[in-house]
């Protein structure tokens, strides 16, 4: 793919939901946005979930990044699972280091678990990175992420900005699950915004993702030495 070989000063990484594909994701965003993302500089990583066994399918084989129980905001987080989708995610993410991207200059984001995912890769594996972005997600209520936060109790100027949006009309995650994640980081030092959307079931919609090509576009600008060049 010509995106992912072309010189690039910075890195977004956007899991998608369960049972999905990255491809599958890439025409979402084009069809919401007729056009992928307009992020010249920046490298849009869509990466795909392994096959495995998922319980809440009665143990069918889908394209998840984790199992879990059940898709509950109470129940309890799968760890030895979690601890095989971190693999993926710090192999990702270190892939873009070795190539000169700085984690300050990383993104992860993704839609329902794959926004899960995003939560635990920016405030429990990595706190480093630029920013993080949930697209209609949870975490469960006694998740790592929240243990981790606690445990290091680091402070807001060195956490990643975070932009979550969730449907109102969500209900596969309802939206009180996507506010009481929202305020539990809060409490634990993150900043960022929560944005509920009209009109919205299980999605994406048009609104979020030209919010979020915004949001990116300033969290990772040019580098002075790519500017330079244009001019």
């Amino acid at each position: 793919m010509a995106a992912s070989i072309r010189k690039h000063s910075a890195s977004v990484i956007f899991f998608h939901g369960s049972g999905d594909t990255g491809p599958n994701l890439i025409e979402w965003v084009r069809f919401l946005l007729g056009r992928d993302f307009d992020l010249s500089h920046i490298k849009l990583i869509y990466p795909t979930a392994p096959t495995q066994k998922y319980t809440p399918l009665n143990g069918q084989l889908s394209t998840v990044w984790f199992d879990r129980r059940s898709v509950n905001i109470a129940a309890q987080e799968s760890r030895k699972s979690m601890a095989q989708s971190y693999e993926i995610v710090n192999k990702l993410i270190q892939d873009e280091v070795d190539l000169g991207i700085p984690l300050n200059r990383i993104i992860v984001g993704g839609f329902s678990m794959g926004g899960a995912l995003a939560l635990h890769a920016g405030y429990h594996l990595n706190t480093g990175l630029a920013g993080v972005f949930a697209h209609s997600s949870f975490l469960n209520r006694k998740s790592i992420v929240y243990e981790s936060l606690e445990s290091q109790k680091p402070t807001q100027s060195t956490l990643p900005e975070l932009r979550m949006y969730h449907g109102e009309r969500d209900t596969l995650v309802p939206l009180e699950w996507g506010l009481e994640t929202f305020e539990s980081l809060q409490k634990l030092g993150v900043t960022g915004t929560f944005t509920p959307l009209k009109n919205t079931l299980h999605e994406l919609k048009r609104s979020s993702l030209l919010d979020l090509q915004e949001w990116i576009a300033k969290k990772l600008p040019p580098l002075s030495t790519e500017i330079a060049n244009k001019l």
